[in-house]
């Protein structure tokens, strides 16, 4: 039995080239072979990561509807104390909190201005933070785009090698070409997935947090500007005499 071993290069077996038995893949050097698409499917990874670590640490229920304000602050506005909400709220500083301060604020103007203020401020908000994650929505958009690119332009290369050099009767001049459109093709995908999958979770997250915001949001103006049925004139009956 004659023992193979594994070789740096391509090793003459039954007649046919074979690329060596138990050779380790370097990722690097895989990536390096994929061109300039990879290097722009690098970049959106970048991307992917800032924006997911950004996204996880600011979008959360504490800083868009934190659970316990609402108990907090109707007491203190039973009470009349204003001034204690306001500090109250300047501490906290979420979406809620800016919500409730504009209904202090606004608190002698009649219902239909301060629901249309307030609905106003939690709108901006929400779409903020709906357009701080679309960068996501952008990277699993490019990213196969990016690497089916690179995988044309890899197979191009096959062909050429073909046509131009020794053709298929030698596959290992193929190796590049295959390799770089192979490559462009797992980095696109790679970049991709994750990046489709935090754009649905953030977007989820922030319908959930939204109708939160929402929720108490209501509670609170109902309760506190809501016009109640006006009580109709005391009519004075005059009898005749």
């Amino acid at each position: 039995m004659i023992a193979v071993k594994p070789l740096a290069g391509a090793v003459l077996l039954a007649g046919l080239p074979a690329v060596a038995f138990g050779a380790e893949i370097n990722l690097f050097e895989q990536l390096v072979e994929g061109g300039a698409a990879v290097l722009v499917t690098l970049a959106l990874s970048i991307l992917f990561l800032a924006v997911t670590i950004e996204r996880i640490a600011h979008l959360r229920a504490k800083a868009v509807a934190p659970a316990g304000l609402v108990a907090r602050v109707q007491p203190l506005w039973a009470a009349h104390r204003f001034a204690e909400i306001e500090q109250l709220l300047a501490e906290d500083g979420s979406t809620l909190a800016r919500v409730i301060a504009c209904m202090v604020a606004q608190r002698h103007q009649p219902y239909a201005v301060i629901n249309s203020a307030v609905g106003d401020i939690a709108s901006m908000e929400l779409r903020q933070h709906a357009q701080k994650a679309y960068a996501l929505a952008i990277v699993a958009t490019v990213a196969p785009i990016v690497g089916l690119l690179g995988t044309v332009l890899g197979m191009i290369d096959a062909f050429h090698v073909i046509a131009y050099a020794e053709g298929m009767g030698n596959p290992a001049l193929l190796a590049g070409g295959i390799s770089k459109a192979l490559v462009n093709t797992a980095a696109g995908l790679t970049v991709a997935l994750p990046a489709l999958g935090m754009h649905h979770f953030f977007k989820h997250r922030l319908a959930t947090l939204g109708l939160a915001l929402e929720k108490q949001t209501n509670t609170l103006i109902n309760q506190w500007f809501l016009l109640q049925p006006e009580t109709p004139p005391l009519q004075v009956v005059q009898h005749a005499h």
